[in-house]
């Protein structure tokens, strides 16, 4: 693959205020679902709605992110004079790293017989979230080598372990990928999409045909009796195209934007995709409807319009407005992403595992629990404001 010499090199401040602005929510709508009492807006709608809320939009649109991070990231490492082999080593770890974190996490909230395992399940989902964070922390370059190996190796080796301290509630021993979770997800949706990224060279063309296709056979999976659905490993690829799709989509409106042999045109081109992306969903919609549980192409095309609407104004407020102070606010998120993600669930399995309760069950609905919904998201970004400057990030 050859470096995209018309591709800007240069930060793009909107993409990260966007990933930042996405991952606040998401630290949000999950602190929320423990709310009682809460209107269905501030929900995910059930499987047979037919419907879908902001919070049904928070997973595209990291989806979404990673899309139109990808081309940015192949150039870097190319200019840097990465070779294929070290490349392709990093997309691997990268994916492989989603993949594990999210099966570790799925396990840790069901499926077990905590009768019969050795440790209390939230010991157990304590050391599960929190092991990621000294396996994969970014060191910096003067941190001891020895005290690094010890982290990361000792990290690993108790990974390892809890998978075998894990009990499944049919009496085996070992986890299961029951679904793979959201970091799983992205990690196979990231891992498919770069593959066939690569192949094709990053071509604004060919991406579009992969978008494409994705929907189709996203289509065909979820219509009744389909060969798809009756293969299993047919099905298995066109579950995970479904939230390539998404990637996809984010891959092309980053060329659109950002490829300067097309850039000229970005306001039609641009406006023309989102148009494309809600026709498709709104002409697919009587026949699989619109659900963020069955992941139906409706709902990913209706994602993938408000998210390209979404970086459209954000892009024309920041780069070419230059209003970019405001956006300061999330970025301790960007810059964090999976640290941000993982640490509220620590901090949920410690409290579990030593019964401490940091709020009153006053804020656990209606109002209130929106309100403290909001102010544990605030104070996550600062502890990330913090993390940062103590140089504690994760880095797949």
């Amino acid at each position: 693959m050859k470096i995209k010499e018309n591709l800007y090199n240069q930060r793009i401040i909107s993409i990260d205020a966007l990933r930042g602005i996405t991952i606040f929510i998401m630290i949000f709508v999950n602190e929320l679902a423990s709310i009682t009492n809460v209107p269905q807006w501030l929900k995910h709608m059930p499987a047979d709605a037919d419907a879908m809320t902001f919070v049904d939009v928070v997973f595209p649109a990291f989806l979404f992110i990673v899309g139109m991070s990808v081309p940015f990231a192949f150039n870097a490492r190319l200019l840097k004079g990465d070779s294929t082999r070290t490349i392709w080593t990093h997309t691997l770890k990268r994916a492989l790293a989603l993949i594990i974190i999210g099966v570790f996490m799925v396990n840790a909230e069901y499926g077990y017989d905590a009768t019969k395992m050795i440790i209390a399940p939230a010991i157990w989902g304590l050391l599960a979230y929190a092991m990621p964070i000294p396996i994969w922390n970014k060191y910096a370059k003067d941190f001891p080598v020895w005290l690094k190996n010890t982290l990361q190796y000792g990290g690993m080796l108790v990974m390892v372990v809890l998978y075998f301290l894990y009990v499944r509630d049919t009496g085996e021993i070992g986890m299961t990928p029951k679904w793979w979770g959201i970091l799983g997800l992205i990690g196979w949706a990231y891992l498919i999409t770069v593959i066939y990224y690569w192949l094709v060279s990053g071509k604004l063309w060919a991406m579009i045909a992969f978008l494409v296709v994705c929907v189709i056979a996203n289509s065909i999976n979820l219509t009744e009796g389909s060969v798809i659905q009756q293969t299993p490993w047919l099905s298995f690829i066109a579950g995970h195209l479904t939230h390539a799709a998404l990637v996809s989509a984010g891959v092309v409106i980053s060329l659109l934007f950002f490829d300067r042999k097309v850039a000229a045109k970005i306001n039609w081109a641009v406006i023309s995709f989102a148009v494309l992306f809600f026709v498709t969903g709104y002409l697919l919609r009587p026949y699989f409807g619109i659900s963020k549980i069955k992941g139906t192409p409706s709902w990913t095309m209706f994602s993938a319009t408000i998210c390209t609407v979404l970086f459209y104004f954000l892009y024309w407020l920041m780069e070419i407005k230059k209003q970019t102070k405001w956006s300061n606010f999330f970025m301790p998120a960007a810059a964090n992403p999976l640290l941000i993600y993982i640490l509220p669930g620590v901090i949920y399995y410690f409290c579990k595992a030593f019964n401490i309760h940091i709020i009153p069950g006053y804020f656990r609905e209606g109002v209130p629990g929106i309100i403290w919904s909001l102010v544990f998201s605030t104070i996550m970004l600062f502890v990330m404001k913090l993390c940062n400057k103590y140089k504690i990030q994760l880095h797949l």
